[in-house]
């Protein structure tokens, strides 16, 4: 087997499995925009509404810091070297074992976040302490909210085994669920509730429970029994401790990062989180649908490849990531650009979101966008570290770029009021983008001085083809939609017609100044 038939093989098997996970994460993401939307339209980017997204975001970045996040990134290559090296009796212990050590270490945090969920509101989003009635309401509700942490998490671990054997549509689709359960609470709970706004809570944490039921069941299928058992003294399980504690910073770098936007938010005017969050949303479409699906795929053949010292397979499946990160972020980032109050505009604005509310949470939306091929190579960078067991460096690096965001927050929003602009959020989403910026620079940089990755030729001219193919889009797409009438007379059906037809447009014209430029997506993914 020659060298290119062995990369169009590879390519061919990854992308067999990306499609499958990207598939089922655009209906989840669909489905998040459906919630989010519900959320807005119904409750409105208010004060409310701002306490339900804290009470929300706290357990939200600890499921990154337990579930998705490190655990995965650590739990998966042990998992495939136990797999490749070990009986199945042992790989079944040693599953089990992981489960019940994290089952416990849940339980007493998630007890912990109930007792103190006033304290952990004064400390993450200080400016609601002189607002009693928003500082209790978001304390309420993050009592209801906080242990969906617990099955969340476990949730992770169940989706790191199916993973593991290849199956990546059931984990996938388990978003949907927590987006039905939030958006029935806020049609059919809401009206009904005292407070209505605390129906979401409830429908976090019903939405807990339904995802973990549902992958259990599909571990069934495999014929896998999800049994919890204490043993800390377990290799296995010090090993994926080990490996965990520097993955925490690391992978839940982003959510950090937003976390911090939320405190500084809170100090500026009501709406500022609300806006920062939706236009959040809308880069994690891209970021979900393609950059966590890559990096999710990735991790289970890296690590296999690591673990049979198969050094070119490594480089390939990682170089794949690569490639297949920027072909779909850079288009992305150009689309979000141009079409950012088209969106919020056909999306959001109706009953409670004003055009006001657009017009902010279009320049956060913008500084987000810029930072999206970032934020996918992150994810891409990291997994090439964590499949070689090696959660330390990426840490390090994570600490570096949560610093140097934390500076970038203080300084560019004190320059954006002092310079008197208005939406001073926007600063805090563009420092979120520049550092994530210095992260992906800096993953890159250790790759290339362990001889783990170094970018070849080939994609470096890939990626300036993509570029000027996406600036090609972006310049019609920007005539086109310059020329259309203004889209606040238009009705909602109109709206979302007109921006569905601009998007599908926008990815024609790319694909044809792909070709312009002699790019093949049959070669450049290696799917023949």
């Amino acid at each position: 087997m020659t060298e290119d038939t062995d990369k169009k093989g590879l390519g061919k098997k990854l992308i067999k499995s990306t499609a499958s996970f990207s598939i089922l994460t655009m209906l989840s993401r669909v489905l998040g925009y459906a919630r989010d939307a519900t959320i807005f339209i119904i409750f409105g980017a208010a004060g409310i509404t701002d306490a339900f997204l804290v009470a929300f975001r706290l357990p939200n970045l600890m499921r990154r810091l337990f579930g998705e996040g490190a655990l995965s990134q650590a739990f998966v290559p042990v998992f495939q070297e136990y797999k490749t090296r070990q009986t199945n009796a042992e790989l079944h212990r040693f599953t089990d074992c992981v489960g019940g050590a994290l089952a416990l270490i849940l339980v007493v945090v998630t007890a912990i976040g109930v007792i103190a969920s006033p304290i952990l509101i004064a400390i993450f989003a200080p400016g609601f302490i002189d607002e009693s009635d928003r500082f209790n309401l978001s304390s309420q509700m993050l009592k209801i909210t906080f242990p969906y942490l617990l099955f969340i998490s476990l949730t992770s671990l169940a989706a790191g085994i199916l993973n593991s054997h290849k199956h990546f549509g059931a984990p996938a689709f388990t978003p949907v669920l927590l987006n039905i359960s939030l958006i029935a609470s806020a049609i059919w709970l809401a009206p009904k509730m005292e407070e209505p706004i605390t129906a979401l809570a409830w429908g976090v944490l019903v939405a807990g429970v339904m995802q973990l039921a549902f992958l259990i069941l599909w571990l069934r299928r495999i014929n896998w029994v999800f049994r919890l058992k204490l043993d800390f003294y377990h290799e296995g399980v010090r090993r994926v401790g080990r490996l965990m504690l520097p993955a925490v910073f690391s992978s839940a770098i982003v959510q950090i990062n937003l976390l911090f936007d939320t405190l500084i938010a809170s100090f500026l005017i009501a709406g500022s989180i609300s806006w920062l969050y939706i236009s959040d949303r809308f880069v994690e479409l891209p970021m979900g649908v393609f950059g966590i699906a890559i990096s999710t795929v990735i991790l289970p053949r890296l690590a296999a490849h690591y673990a049979s010292s198969e050094s070119q397979r490594f480089e390939q499946t990682l170089e794949w990531g690569v490639r297949s990160a920027m072909l779909l972020a850079v288009p992305s980032v150009v689309g979000l650009i141009v079409l950012a109050s088209p969106i919020l505009i056909s999306l959001i604005q109706y009953r409670q979101f004003t055009t006001d509310d657009t017009l902010m949470a279009s320049m956060s939306l913008i500084a987000y966008a810029i930072g999206l091929p970032m934020f996918m190579l992150i994810k891409i960078f990291s997994a090439g570290f964590y499949a070689h067991q090696n959660t330390v460096r990426p840490m390090r690096i994570a600490v570096v770029a949560m610093l140097s965001n934390i500076l970038l927050n203080i300084v560019l929003v004190l320059s954006w009021q002092a310079a008197g602009l208005p939406a001073a959020h926007t600063a805090l989403a563009l420092a979120t983008s520049l550092s994530a910026l210095l992260n992906s620079l800096l993953l890159y940089r250790a790759l290339k001085q362990q001889s783990i990755y170094h970018i070849s030729r080939e994609t470096l001219v890939l990626f300036k083809k993509t570029v000027l193919a996406a600036l090609a889009m972006g310049l019609v797409v920007w005539f086109i939609n310059d020329n259309l009438p203004d889209w606040n007379l238009l009705g909602a059906s109109y709206r979302i017609s007109t921006l569905i037809g601009l998007v599908i447009l926008g990815a024609g014209c790319y694909w044809l100044a792909l070709l312009a430029f002699g790019v093949r997506l049959r070669d450049a993914l290696g799917w023949d």
